[in-house]
């Protein structure tokens, strides 16, 4: 109980209310503790109330400058004690990738805010959760911290929609996430990039890093340019113009339109060949597999991973200060582009002498 609590307080930031009221305008009215002015300015911008489209997303999610933000959106209803306002959004900020535990938690506070008007109750809650890792009301639901656990979170998204979508070129997917590449994905629907990208991390299970996640970006400076400062990431765009930006990825996926490219500076390090194939045979079979579960599917391409980076790991220990070099890798004799992939992979895991 009390270790769980110890690590929400330091994953959850802040808590923010945004709020559109009857004359249409839409405000940032209240947070705390304090949100700096430029990830203010992010925040308001991923809020759908203050986009001018009649586009009404119930929850959205992302990241910026190393942390996360959950965004929970609702029409005031009666009885209210709010007349002038008829939306609002709740907002939290946190370090930690975990959408359904904050949608949930999202969901109290806004019911909080509608039922009593006044952002005091909703500060309860907050620091409720962030001291003991539990809120109860007996009206609005109550909410355990450790009901959320952060495998749960990694795993929620579906990589048997991935491979059936995409089919064999899965493997260029799975290339680019284990290499650190920079991936960027387009679809008009935000629900639709949540729902597709927060998945791809799970294609290198065994680092476990959801923060290369990246997965509603606009093409605004502020975001462009912290966006930039990662070595490589899976971002997410709303606007087709990102297309056209072929400084910002390596690999681009058209999601609407279920096609994949690689653009020209990366396609050296991307060269498939016959192990390439080896592993998207095993993805494809494994995940059409109706008995196998997408954890399961997670699992086989996890283990295929591994037998890989074991067998660079010994080549590594071959070598002084158990760093490979270029010169030992040829020595191999490896067929090329496994041995391009191979010294590519030894790159990304910090394995390789440079």
């Amino acid at each position: 109980e009390w270790n769980m609590a110890a690590t929400e307080t330091q994953s959850m930031l802040s808590i923010g209310l945004i709020e559109k009221d009857v004359n249409g305008d839409t405000l940032w009215v209240w947070c705390y503790p304090a949100v700096g002015s430029e990830f203010r300015q992010v925040l308001l911008s991923k809020c759908c109330l203050t986009q001018n489209n009649e586009d009404f997303h119930t929850f959205v999610f992302g990241q910026f400058c190393r942390s996360w933000y959950y965004i929970s959106t609702l029409e005031v209803q009666e009885p209210t004690p709010l007349k002038k306002v008829t939306h609002l959004s709740v907002v939290i900020t946190a370090k930690d990738f975990n959408p359904e535990k904050y949608a949930a938690l999202n969901r109290i506070l806004c019911r909080m805010y509608i039922k009593y008007g006044s952002p005091v109750k909703m500060m309860e809650v907050y620091i409720a959760v962030l001291t003991k890792g539990i809120c109860q009301s007996e009206e609005n639901g109550s909410f355990l911290t450790k009901d959320y656990d952060v495998r749960k979170a990694f795993l929620a998204g579906s990589i048997k929609d991935v491979v059936s979508q995409f089919g064999m070129e899965t493997i260029i997917l799975y290339t680019a996430v284990i290499l650190k590449k920079r991936i960027a994905v387009h679809h008009p629907r935000i629900e639709a990039l949540l729902e597709f990208t927060r998945v791809l991390p799970a294609l290198s299970w065994h680092r476990k890093d959801w923060s290369i996640l990246h997965p509603y970006v606009h093409l605004t400076d502020t975001e462009l340019e912290h966006l930039s400062k990662c070595p490589g990431y899976i971002a997410g765009f709303v606007d087709p113009e990102v297309s056209n930006r072929s400084d910002l990825f390596d690999v681009y996926v058209n999601l609407p339109d279920s096609i994949i490219t690689v653009s020209q500076n990366a396609k050296e390090a991307m060269m498939m060949g016959k192990l390439h194939k080896d592993i998207g045979h095993l993805i494809l079979q494994s995940a059409e597999d109706t008995e196998r579960s997408d954890s399961h599917v997670i699992k086989d391409i996890s283990l295929k991973t591994k037998q890989i980076l074991a067998h660079l790991g010994t080549l590594a220990d071959q070598c002084e200060g158990s760093k490979i070099t270029l010169e030992h890798l040829k020595q191999q004799n490896f067929p090329p582009a496994t041995e391009n992939f191979l010294f590519h992979l030894a790159a990304a895991e910090q394995i390789l002498l440079v």
